[in-house]
Protein backbone atom coordinates (compact mmCIF):
# COMPACT_ATOMS: atom_id res chain seq x y z
CA UNK A 1 0.00 0.00 0.00
CA UNK A 2 2.84 2.34 0.83
CA UNK A 3 4.60 1.88 -2.30
CA UNK A 4 1.38 2.51 -4.48
CA UNK A 5 0.87 5.98 -2.38
CA UNK A 6 4.91 6.44 -3.13
CA UNK A 7 4.30 6.58 -7.15
CA UNK A 8 0.52 7.97 -6.81
CA UNK A 9 1.93 11.27 -9.06
CA UNK A 10 3.10 9.32 -12.03
CA UNK A 11 -0.08 8.47 -12.64
CA UNK A 12 -1.63 11.39 -13.08
CA UNK A 13 -0.35 13.38 -16.54
CA UNK A 14 2.47 16.36 -16.50
CA UNK A 15 1.21 19.87 -17.31
CA UNK A 16 2.43 19.21 -20.46
CA UNK A 17 0.60 16.13 -21.43
CA UNK A 18 -2.46 17.94 -20.67
CA UNK A 19 -1.24 21.06 -22.55
CA UNK A 20 -0.94 18.45 -25.63
CA UNK A 21 -4.66 17.07 -24.58
CA UNK A 22 -6.32 20.53 -24.47
CA UNK A 23 -4.41 21.14 -27.94
CA UNK A 24 -6.07 17.85 -29.39
CA UNK A 25 -9.52 19.13 -27.83
CA UNK A 26 -9.68 22.32 -29.22
CA UNK A 27 -8.52 21.14 -32.78
CA UNK A 28 -11.66 18.69 -32.67
CA UNK A 29 -13.47 21.31 -31.52
CA UNK A 30 -12.72 24.45 -33.93
CA UNK A 31 -12.67 21.55 -36.76
CA UNK A 32 -16.74 20.53 -35.79
CA UNK A 33 -17.86 23.90 -35.10
CA UNK A 34 -15.88 26.02 -38.28
CA UNK A 35 -14.05 23.17 -40.61
CA UNK A 36 -11.29 25.43 -40.84
CA UNK A 37 -9.74 23.26 -43.52
CA UNK A 38 -12.34 23.34 -45.96
CA UNK A 39 -12.06 26.97 -46.13
CA UNK A 40 -9.92 29.38 -48.46
CA UNK A 41 -7.47 32.16 -47.80
CA UNK A 42 -9.44 35.27 -46.87
CA UNK A 43 -12.08 36.39 -43.84
CA UNK A 44 -15.25 35.31 -43.35
CA UNK A 45 -17.61 36.56 -41.30
CA UNK A 46 -19.84 34.65 -38.72
CA UNK A 47 -23.84 36.43 -37.77
CA UNK A 48 -25.46 34.05 -35.49
CA UNK A 49 -28.06 36.32 -34.51
CA UNK A 50 -26.65 36.82 -31.03
CA UNK A 51 -25.22 40.22 -32.13
CA UNK A 52 -22.13 39.34 -31.52
CA UNK A 53 -20.87 39.16 -35.16
CA UNK A 54 -17.46 36.95 -35.46
CA UNK A 55 -14.77 37.21 -37.82
CA UNK A 56 -12.34 33.92 -39.13
CA UNK A 57 -9.48 34.97 -40.80
CA UNK A 58 -7.41 32.06 -42.85
CA UNK A 59 -3.97 34.09 -42.95
CA UNK A 60 -2.14 31.11 -44.17
CA UNK A 61 -2.19 27.69 -45.59
CA UNK A 62 0.20 24.76 -45.93
CA UNK A 63 0.23 21.02 -46.76
CA UNK A 64 0.11 20.33 -42.64
CA UNK A 65 -0.54 23.77 -40.97
CA UNK A 66 -2.96 26.39 -41.09
CA UNK A 67 -3.04 29.77 -39.09
CA UNK A 68 -6.09 32.24 -38.86
CA UNK A 69 -6.86 34.33 -36.47
CA UNK A 70 -11.24 34.67 -34.20
CA UNK A 71 -12.37 37.43 -33.61
CA UNK A 72 -15.35 39.36 -32.71
CA UNK A 73 -15.80 43.29 -34.68
CA UNK A 74 -14.57 44.62 -31.60
CA UNK A 75 -12.08 46.79 -31.21
CA UNK A 76 -9.19 48.00 -29.14
CA UNK A 77 -9.28 51.53 -28.30
CA UNK A 78 -5.60 52.14 -27.79
CA UNK A 79 -4.65 50.08 -30.59
CA UNK A 80 -8.04 50.17 -32.98
CA UNK A 81 -7.11 46.41 -34.03
CA UNK A 82 -9.68 44.10 -33.51
CA UNK A 83 -10.73 42.99 -29.71
CA UNK A 84 -10.54 39.73 -28.31
CA UNK A 85 -8.97 37.77 -30.86
CA UNK A 86 -6.64 34.32 -30.37
CA UNK A 87 -4.31 33.34 -33.19
CA UNK A 88 -4.49 29.48 -34.08
CA UNK A 89 -2.32 26.89 -35.62
CA UNK A 90 -3.92 23.76 -36.56
CA UNK A 91 -1.40 21.04 -37.46
CA UNK A 92 -3.26 18.78 -39.29
CA UNK A 93 -1.18 16.13 -39.35
CA UNK A 94 -0.64 15.54 -35.44
CA UNK A 95 -4.51 17.00 -35.12
CA UNK A 96 -3.57 19.94 -32.57
CA UNK A 97 -4.68 23.61 -32.55
CA UNK A 98 -2.23 25.72 -30.79
CA UNK A 99 -3.26 29.04 -29.92
CA UNK A 100 0.34 31.46 -30.67
CA UNK A 101 -1.45 34.52 -29.09
CA UNK A 102 -4.80 35.84 -27.44
CA UNK A 103 -4.16 39.21 -27.32
CA UNK A 104 -3.30 42.47 -30.16
CA UNK A 105 -0.28 42.55 -31.46
CA UNK A 106 1.09 39.99 -28.65
CA UNK A 107 3.57 37.33 -29.02
CA UNK A 108 4.36 35.22 -26.56
CA UNK A 109 7.51 36.75 -26.73
CA UNK A 110 5.76 39.75 -26.28
CA UNK A 111 4.18 38.27 -23.22
CA UNK A 112 6.54 36.12 -21.51
CA UNK A 113 10.13 37.62 -22.41
CA UNK A 114 12.75 36.39 -24.65
CA UNK A 115 13.91 33.41 -22.29
CA UNK A 116 10.86 32.23 -19.96
CA UNK A 117 11.36 29.13 -17.79
CA UNK A 118 9.58 26.05 -19.63
CA UNK A 119 6.97 26.54 -16.56
CA UNK A 120 5.84 29.77 -16.99
CA UNK A 121 5.94 28.88 -21.10
CA UNK A 122 3.73 26.08 -20.34
CA UNK A 123 1.39 27.98 -17.74
CA UNK A 124 0.17 30.28 -20.13
CA UNK A 125 -0.45 28.19 -23.02
CA UNK A 126 -2.76 26.54 -20.54
CA UNK A 127 -4.57 29.34 -20.14
CA UNK A 128 -4.70 30.50 -23.55
CA UNK A 129 -5.60 26.91 -24.80
CA UNK A 130 -7.91 26.82 -22.57
CA UNK A 131 -9.49 30.05 -23.18
CA UNK A 132 -9.93 29.29 -26.80
CA UNK A 133 -11.77 26.00 -25.58
CA UNK A 134 -13.96 27.95 -23.61
CA UNK A 135 -14.80 30.49 -26.47
CA UNK A 136 -15.19 27.59 -28.79
CA UNK A 137 -17.89 25.71 -26.76
CA UNK A 138 -19.56 29.45 -26.26
CA UNK A 139 -19.71 30.59 -29.98
CA UNK A 140 -21.07 27.03 -30.77
CA UNK A 141 -23.81 27.69 -27.94
CA UNK A 142 -24.57 31.20 -29.54
CA UNK A 143 -25.18 29.80 -32.88
CA UNK A 144 -22.30 30.26 -34.59
CA UNK A 145 -20.73 27.68 -37.36
CA UNK A 146 -19.32 26.63 -40.79
CA UNK A 147 -23.11 27.60 -41.89
CA UNK A 148 -23.14 30.74 -40.72
CA UNK A 149 -19.90 31.63 -41.80
CA UNK A 150 -19.71 33.45 -45.23
CA UNK A 151 -16.57 35.52 -47.26
CA UNK A 152 -16.54 38.99 -45.45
Amino acid sequence: MLQTVRHRHKALPSRFAYLMGMYAENYWRLTRVFGPQSLTLGRFLSKAGDGLDLTLEVLEQHPYTLDLRLSYLFHDEQSGRPDPSAHVRLYSDARMAEVTACYVSQRLEDVLGRFPSPKVAVDHRLRMSSFLGKWLEYLEQQGHSRFTLSPA
